[in-house]
């Protein structure tokens, strides 16, 4: 397959979905160390560890994890006296249970019907806090329209009989499909739903007329558009204004018993996010936060880091709870989940509000 950037084609952007790979499981029983969680220095900030502890996080270059990385290489971990060390693994299936028995601590993952259906089958993890959504007016995640659409469609309602792709079944991609369909008056038996499990296979098949529209995500709308393949279509957050895509989730171990690690884990990784919203919302420092985003991400084009739609994250690490609450019922109501999840003991934001009444909140 030829270079997306010298032809019409793009090597498949891994991009948003729950993290993969194998890691070296940590030591089982480890006791808490002694720094109280609660000490500060005189700067009012958490004081750092008395001993070095290191943090597995499972994440693999998808650009939601922009806190993680910034943090890392600000040396925002390091202030805390925390190592950070990145996991892969093979499928989403095999990370989970390894972040519900304290083997990882923390990880990056996306609604899907299989998630709480993990959930619901007893795999113990926790819900803290955001990790992606779409930034009004400026989706990164949304549909596109082929070339040969654009003098059909001119409103959602226009989708009527029109084939769309979409990557996968009962997860976000669907549900935001879903809404969508509802927003334009339509039901999905209106319009030819296309399975199409990667976003760059996408582009030839809407450059060539065998789909009409794709749910799709950056950069690959972006380069798209540039190469005029398809152009976008309306925002995703005229239907989904306040939709939770990603979601950071940490073990219970790390959560509750490792308190003190795991309290300074979260302000560090909030100052990197929040470096990360200073680069692209205020123009703050970009070419050095876009220089660690092009290290650890799959995207290594400067200049399209300037003009994609960045993924929207959270500086004071808040979700759109309301929406994880829909989106189980939409898997639900379609006949995905298996048992029953209690959302309430699944979403425990305490220590990232705790972090925040520590580092405050930021100046938006």
């Amino acid at each position: 397959m030829k270079n997306w950037l010298n032809g019409k084609w793009l090597i498949p952007f891994i991009a948003l979905m729950l993290v993969l790979g194998a890691c070296t499981p940590k030591k089982d029983g480890k006791p808490p160390v002694e720094t109280d969680p609660e000490a500060v220095v005189p700067s009012g900030d958490l004081a750092p560890l008395e001993k070095k502890e290191k943090v597995v996080i499972a994440e693999d270059g998808a650009a939601s994890g922009a806190g993680f990385y910034i943090a890392m290489e600000k040396g925002y971990f390091a202030d805390y006296n925390i190592e950070v060390e990145f996991a892969q693994f093979s499928n989403s299936d095999d990370m989970l249970p390894a972040l519900a028995a304290g083997e990882v601590d923390i990880a990056g993952g996306v609604s899907t019907a299989s998630f709480f259906n993990a959930i619901a089958q007893g795999i113990d993890v926790k819900i803290i806090a955001d990790k992606g959504h779409n930034i009004p007016g400026k989706s990164y995640f949304t549909f596109v329209i082929g070339n040969h659409m654009v003098d059909e469609i001119k409103d959602y309602a226009d989708f009527e009989g029109k084939k769309i792709a979409v990557s996968s079944h009962n997860s976000i991609d669907e549900y935001i499909f879903e809404e969508m369909i509802k927003h334009a008056g339509l039901t999905k038996d209106d319009v030819e739903f296309v399975l199409m499990s990667d976003f760059g296979s996408m582009l030839g098949a809407i450059d060539g007329g065998t789909i009409d529209a794709a749910l799709n995500i950056e950069p690959i709308i972006t380069q798209g558009v540039e190469n005029e393949f398809h152009v976008r279509f309306g925002d995703a957050t005229d239907y989904a204004p306040e939709s939770q895509i990603a979601l950071v989730l940490g073990s219970p171990n790390f959560m509750n018993v490792e308190k003190d690690v795991s309290l300074r884990f979260m302000a560090a990784y909030l100052k990197g996010v929040r470096d990360y919203n200073d680069a692209f919302m205020k123009g703050i420092n970009q070419e050095e936060i876009i220089d660690i985003m092009t290290k650890h991400t799959a995207m290594k084009d400067p200049e399209l880091w300037e003009k994609v739609n960045v993924t929207g994250l959270d500086p004071d690490g808040k979700m759109f709870i309301d929406d994880i609450y829909k989106q189980y019922e939409a898997y639900k109501a379609n006949g995905a989940i298996r048992g029953e999840v209690d959302l309430e003991k699944a979403i425990d934001t305490s220590i990232t509000e705790e972090a925040v009444e520590i580092i405050g909140e930021y100046e938006r």
